[in-house]
């Protein structure tokens, strides 16, 4: 359980809490805080959000209540979070709303880049390049000729234009020379279900949904595309050490809140946060899920937004990628 003297511990070894200790701090929270997020009910950021409100409510000594605001691919609520006032409403993004989503479509609302406070990472997962069970080859290597073979006879499936997925396969491509071609479907499922019947040879596929299929040997998998193995996937190796760099990329999920949010505010929840997310229980809940549970500093989620949006802009901009509104 997170105690008071937990998060008072995490907050001592914080330079932002040392740096205000000589100065008195408004109460805050004076009321419950809501999570905002973009995916209906059972999405992976829920999951996050309903992993993470009990022990943040312990630790803070207030209600925190989830509100699932879906659409647009979380940009209606990450919208709702940019332009909001107040001091108890956040939002459970992902990453595509926090760092391509103007990119994608310069008719998005909201800056990425400038309308958020960065609080935390909450979890990360790779991508498993996967493909049908036609591909032939028994190594990384091997697979990867053989998908450069197809040409552009090849097919690749994704959950959609300007998803993470589309994104990394288009990166991939122009990396290791692939020629396949985008097929999108209404979600990753629809996409494994393509990839089983060969109507399409491959896709980026989260672990969850990828590994079953190939454990049961009904499809293939090449590698991932975390810049090192995952404890979600250990025995498959990296596009890195499959040969193929310039391809680091995880999906992930964070916790913002707007870019007025104050300092004193954001180094709290994200001593909180870390708290919550060593617990044992909850990195067991999101393992489950083929999730890893983070728990970062401010800083460290600003540079990943940073750093996935300087990865993704040349490819965005190259391959003329747009997603209409």
């Amino acid at each position: 359980m997170i105690t008071k003297r937990h998060l008072l511990r995490a907050l001592a070894v914080s330079p932002l809490f040392a740096h205000t200790l000589g100065r008195t701090q408004p109460t805050w929270p004076t009321k419950p805080l809501h999570l905002l997020v973009g995916f209906p009910g059972g999405s992976t950021p829920d999951l996050m959000a309903r992993s993470l409100s009990d022990g943040l409510s312990r630790a803070l000594g207030q209600p925190v209540v989830v509100e699932n605001k879906p659409g647009a691919s979380g940009n209606i609520a990450a919208d709702q979070i940019a332009k909001s006032t107040d001091e108890h409403t956040l939002g459970v993004l992902i990453n595509g709303n926090l760092t391509v989503a103007k990119l994608v479509n310069p008719a998005t609302p909201f800056d990425p880049a400038h309308d958020f406070a960065p609080i935390s990472l909450l979890g990360t997962s790779p991508l498993v390049l996967t493909a049908a069970n036609t591909a032939t080859g028994t190594t990384p290597a091997e697979r990867l000729q053989w998908a450069r073979a197809l040409g552009d006879k090849g097919n690749y499936g994704t959950p959609g234009p300007g998803t993470v997925a589309h994104l990394g396969m288009e990166l991939l491509k122009s990396k290791a020379g692939i020629g396949a071609v985008h097929v999108p479907f209404a979600g990753n499922p629809q996409v494994a279900n393509a990839l089983l019947a060969g109507q399409i040879q491959l896709s980026l596929l989260p672990p969850a949904i990828a590994m079953p299929q190939v454990r049961a040997g009904k499809l293939k998998a090449i590698a991932v595309t975390s810049p090192t193995r995952s404890a979600l996937v250990p025995e498959l190796p990296t596009l890195r050490e499959s040969g193929i760099s310039g391809t680091d990329l995880e999906v992930w999920t964070a916790l913002v809140g707007p870019a007025s949010l104050p300092k004193h505010i954001v180094a709290t929840l994200s001593a909180a946060i870390a708290e919550v997310m060593r617990q044992p229980e909850t990195q067991a809940r999101l393992l489950a899920a083929s999730w890893q549970a983070v728990g970062s500093t401010p800083e460290v989620l600003a540079q990943r937004m940073k750093a996935d949006t300087a990865l993704l802009a040349d490819i965005i901009r190259t391959r003329g990628i747009k997603v209409d509104s």
